[in-house]
């Protein structure tokens, strides 16, 4: 019957799908063509209709293969878009990006601007505006390699003498291209969502011709819009551009704070610890020790020697000082568990020595200071630093046995 038919059509189409994806899993790219060309040969107009229509089934798994596939050649790859183009208008605009970022991905970087201009001027009907963000992505896209095109021009003429604009030609041809890049970026960064590389670009185009107001402007809009999504890197560029632009400690303090906050393990913590310890404020300076701290918690930042200077560098200066160290029994508590053997352990000891002796060097000291002298890891430096008579190691060792009522004063 004809319901027996469709139902075992539908079982056939489901395992053949199920084939194809065992062999996408496996990295069986000539299996997975194989079975593809079964299953488009099989198909039906009935099943069409489906949320996930075969077409476009056909579009990421093909995609996918010729990707991959070791026999597959980008001439081959741009027949199968072409062919993908025509198999559904509500797709069109994102067949045509994904096509462009292979275009790319080949270093096709004419072709790929040429199918961004046609996608550019493609409609259909309800479509064109259904598929209003698509658009934008594709003229988001384009304006990215006009801003590709500025740039090469601006090194041509930057080449050319001391002051940079001796071809005139080159000039025009570099402001044309600003002119096209500005208009795209600007209007796709007006859109909530993670646009980095757009905002990196537009800034740096802002930069370049000396509209620092309005770099400043974009940037904080994309750091503080709570319509965005959160982004650590709209705090990096923040941070950057202030730092360029030589604004106030506070600002940057200020930039950074966000980041500590969202990302604690991130690199710039070091220059965030470094300007919170050169302050005169104490609160800044108590912020300075929980961020090094924070940043130590990752395996990333393990075998950091600057992150581990930072750190010895205030717990030394605390414990002469004897204030605040109360500040060190605080961070220390929730760590006294499972830093030791994190850190701490005579294995990391061995390795860190023969690796990195400058590292091991302030690990010890924090290692003395937090565990006493009795620590593994502190023993086992000290008294390698001693044996291979280097003086630094013996003040070192000095410096934890003077200090050692600090350490029962830190551990309680």
């Amino acid at each position: 019957s004809s319901n027996e038919h469709k139902l075992n059509f539908k079982k056939s189409k489901e395992t053949c799908l199920s084939y194809i994806q065992d062999a996408l899993l496996q990295k069986q790219w000539k299996r997975a063509a194989e079975f593809l060309t079964c299953y488009i040969e099989s198909l039906e107009k009935d099943y069409s209709r489906e949320h996930i229509g075969p077409s476009e089934m056909i579009w990421r798994i093909g995609t996918e293969i010729l990707w991959h596939h070791s026999q597959s050649s980008i001439k081959e790859f741009n027949c199968f878009m072409e062919q993908m183009k025509t198999l559904g208008v509500k797709r069109y605009l994102k067949v045509c990006l994904e096509h462009v970022f292979h275009l790319l991905c080949n270093g096709q970087i004419d072709e790929a601007y040429q199918n961004l201009s046609l996608a550019e001027s493609w409609r259909f009907g309800e479509q064109t505006a259904i598929q209003d963000k698509e658009m934008k992505l594709i003229q988001a896209y384009r304006g990215l390699l006009d801003y590709c095109s500025w740039s090469k021009q601006k090194n041509i003429l930057l080449e050319h003498g001391e002051d940079g604009f001796s071809d005139l030609a080159v000039e025009q041809e570099m402001h044309s291209y600003f002119r096209k890049a500005a208009v795209n970026l600007k209007e796709i960064i007006k859109i909530p969502g993670v646009w980095d590389i757009f905002v990196k670009c537009y800034v740096d185009l802002l930069e370049f011709y000396g509209d620092h107001n309005e770099a400043h402007q974009v940037l904080n809009e994309y750091a503080y819009n709570s319509k965005f999504p959160a982004n650590p890197n709209a705090h990096v560029y923040l941070y950057q551009f202030l730092k360029r632009q030589g604004e106030s400690k506070k600002s940057l303090i200020s930039a950074l704070k966000i980041l500590h906050d969202i990302v604690p393990s991130h690199e710039l913590m070091i220059d965030f610890n470094t300007m919170l310890q050169k302050s005169k404020k104490r609160k800044k300076r108590r912020l300075g020790l929980e961020v090094i701290f924070a940043a130590l918690d990752y395996a990333g930042w393990k075998e950091n020697a600057k992150a581990w200077s930072c750190l010895a560098r205030q717990m030394k200066q605390i414990v002469i000082s004897e204030k605040h160290l109360d500040w060190i029994k605080q961070e220390w508590n929730s760590r006294k568990d499972w830093w030791p053997a994190f850190h701490f352990s005579r294995y990391l000891a061995k390795r860190n020595w023969q690796e990195n002796k400058s590292l091991s060097y302030e690990k010890a000291l924090v290692a003395g200071i937090l565990l006493g002298k009795d620590c593994k890891y502190f023993k086992y430096i000290s008294h390698q630093g001693c044996k291979a008579q280097l003086k630094r190691f013996r003040m070192l060792k000095k410096f934890v046995n003077r200090h050692s009522p600090v350490y029962l004063r830190i551990s309680g």
